[in-house]
């Protein structure tokens, strides 16, 4: 028996339901949900065509835009598995990707062919490009993909637990590694999005954040899809552009790392703007400062406030903290989502009492079911059957999460612990400051010094003898930076996460 509950799927119901309602907004383009499910079907049969298959690993390297979710779901359907790729990466990364994950496609857009072309090598049969112009000798463009003349839906048989997707972590300190994602496991993890995050099929919902990233993926594109919401697709997270569609599109709900909210927020156009469509809002890939949550809540009093906390291997979603707990429970994570299991453990992966900070650890169907081609690190990431996150937090008595920080992250100063991000939180209580990082640099008597990067808010001045007065007056002495540089702007991956390795080499 076939039991059609993979990726694939969920688009071709959603369709049944929905047929005439506008799935995707895309430039110019609006496409319903029975246009959409043929577009999959006919460059599914297309790949198809060219040996793409069960099992098969297919790459898919560019900004978001329509292409990228055709094809996405197109391997789906065949039981392909999918491999997005950051599209800041250099030659030399996403080569590395590809050999590890024994990729034989590669869609490419245009903007990135050079990149893509210096990575391919001999192993990408399989070519496409998403173009404006003729394709290049050795790629296929992927319109006629998705003109193909055969737009049945392939007849492929897939299990709950047949891998459907490679997602790379970020690697900003190490190699990334491939977290093998499941239908089953991602499909508990919408569930749980839907019900915790009050998603609805009446959202009109603005995508900005990169698709190759999980959060905009999979906690938001795909569950919007599923349930037959109205899904605005821009190729980046540009802060006006982001305010103008809210407002021409009538958006209902807008996904945003804090360093992008923090970007609308400072944006001249927010005021100007219509937002008043606007009804639930999510932030999530890192901590939002307590300062700005605040700041949120007197600008958009109307709107529902989410905070997702998570990491790719658990596809990504964790604990969530609903929009009636973001004041009460400042700068908590909250409790572990509708299919999560979360606690704290000590180095021996012990657990510990309420008030003690440890190592956060999760148990879930959302969980990967393993890092690709890597056994021992799998195994280790899972030992005592528990996903251990990287991520130091405490949970209160009530089940309360509060991330204290990265265990990288975390500075030890004078034989003392230091948690950036406490630091952090001190640093935007100043009127001056924009956004700031905190991050530990060699130092012969302090063996780390705390330092801070600071970007200040347009038109402020302040010195950094200043603000360390101001910190003083907030932290013990040993928390407090030893230096602060002024910078125009903090070092991001494109999901919105500050690369603290960088700001480290740099200072």
């Amino acid at each position: 028996m076939i039991r059609q509950h993979a990726i694939g799927d969920l688009l071709r119901r959603s369709a049944a339901r929905y047929p005439a309602k506008t799935a995707i907004v895309y430039g110019d383009l609006r496409q319903s949900y029975a246009d959409l499910d043929q577009a999959v079907n006919r460059t599914a049969n297309a790949l198809a065509a060219r040996g793409v298959g069960k099992g098969d690993r297919f790459a898919l390297f560019s900004h978001n835009n329509h292409a990228f979710v055709v094809t996405c779901f197109a391997l789906a359907r065949l039981g392909a598995i999918s491999v997005p790729i950051n599209f800041m990466l250099g030659a030399e990364e996403v080569a590395y990707i590809l050999e590890h994950s024994g990729a034989t496609g590669l869609l490419a857009e245009e903007a990135l062919l050079p990149v893509a072309a210096a990575a391919a090598g001999p192993r990408v049969a399989v070519r496409g490009v998403i173009r404006s112009q003729a394709a290049p000798e050795g790629w296929e463009p992927f319109e006629d993909w998705a003109a193909f003349d055969d737009a049945s839906e392939p007849q492929v048989e897939i299990a709950d637990d047949d891998p459907i997707q490679l997602m790379y972590t970020s690697g900003t300190e190490s190699r990334p590694k491939g977290a093998t994602l499941s239908s089953r496991g991602l499909i508990a993890q919408y569930v749980t999005c839907v019900v915790d995050g009050e998603m609805s099929h009446d959202d009109v919902e603005v995508h900005a954040l990169p698709l190759y990233h999980c959060a905009q993926l999979h906690c938001f594109l795909t569950p919007g899809l599923y349930l037959g919401a109205t899904n605005i697709i821009l190729p980046a997270a540009n802060p006006a552009i982001i305010l103008a569609t809210i407002e021409g599109e009538r958006a209902t709900k807008l996904f945003c790392p804090p360093t992008v909210w923090i970007g609308l927020l400072r944006h001249p156009d927010f005021d100007r703007r219509d937002l008043s469509s606007l009804r639930k809002g999510y932030y999530g890939a890192s901590i939002m400062p307590v300062e700005v949550l605040k700041e949120i809540a007197t600008r958009l009093p109307d709107v529902r406030l989410f905070n997702f906390y998570g990491q790719t291997e658990m596809a990504p979603v964790a604990t969530i903290l609903g929009p009636d707990e973001q004041l009460t429970r400042l700068g908590s994570a909250g409790r572990p989502a509708l299919n999560v299991e979360t606690r704290i453990v000590d180095d021996q992966d012990r657990p510990v009492p309420p008030g003690v900070v440890g190592e956060i650890v999760h148990r879930s169907p959302h969980a990967m079911l393993g890092y690709w081609d890597d056994p021992d690190k799998t195994a280790e990431a899972f030992r005592g059957g528990w996903f251990h996150s990287g991520d130091l937090g405490v949970m209160d008595a009530d089940g309360y999460l509060s991330v204290v920080d990265r265990k990288k992250d975390m500075i030890k100063s004078g034989g003392e612990n230091v948690a950036s991000r406490e630091v952090e939180e001190a640093l935007y209580q100043h009127p001056a400051v924009a956004e700031a990082a905190v991050f530990g640099v060699p130092d012969e008597t302090w063996i780390e010094a705390v330092t801070a990067a600071v970007v200040l808010r347009e038109g402020a001045g302040v010195t950094s003898d200043e603000l360390i007065a101001f910190l003083r007056e907030r932290l013990a002495a040993f928390k407090t930076p030893k230096r602060v540089v002024f910078v125009e702007s903090l070092p991001k991956n494109a999901s919105g996460k500050v690369l603290k390795r960088e700001l480290r080499d740099a200072f």
